[in-house]
């Protein structure tokens, strides 16, 4: 049990390349990965705990102001900040931007489909607890000016959905 079912959080190790808007401005986070690979677009990162039946977890770390783009995951996603303050951002089905935001152990569940982004609101660096819903939970739906960005930040997807380098364009 200790050996492939605990996750200790002083012994996780955390990506800063989880995804393609990580090294966009204001999107900068680390990622742990702690049971199953979620949605995670780094194949190098592992979870800390493989058996991810039905679901998989993850814990963001960012500095105030910083989080996710806007995306759309096929699974239902779940968040709960672990601390401090964290606004879940999302389109209505009109595309207009909504937002709420939630203290520590407040928890959203967001549906599948929906373009929804997350942002520390908090004056510190601060933790949210995620699930993605499914053993299979699919990957991610970037909208195209994100995709076109980090190409430029000098990271691709490839047609699988693998995060992957490329020499930064110059313009």
């Amino acid at each position: 049990m200790e050996r492939e079912r605990v996750a200790r959080f002083s012994a996780q190790k955390s990506t800063a390349k989880s995804f393609i808007d990580t090294r966009i401005a204001g999107h900068e986070r680390d990622i742990f990965q702690v049971i199953g690979n979620g949605v995670n677009e780094d194949p190098a990162h592992k979870p800390a705990i493989t058996d991810h039946r039905d679901f998989s977890v993850g814990i963001i770390s960012a500095e105030h102001g910083k989080g996710a783009s806007l995306h759309i995951h096929e699974t239902i996603e779940m968040f709960m900040p672990l601390d401090g303050k964290w606004a879940i951002y999302w389109l209505d089905d009109k595309g207009e931007q909504q937002e709420v935001i939630l203290e520590q152990h407040d928890v959203v569940s967001v549906p599948s489909g929906v373009w929804r982004g997350f942002r520390n609101e908090s004056g510190c660096p601060a933790l949210l607890f995620a699930i993605n819903g499914g053993t299979d939970p699919g990957r991610v739906t970037w909208p195209q000016s994100m995709i076109e960005a980090a190409q430029k930040a000098g990271l691709k997807l490839s047609p699988g959905g693998d995060l992957y380098e490329v020499p930064p364009a110059t313009n």
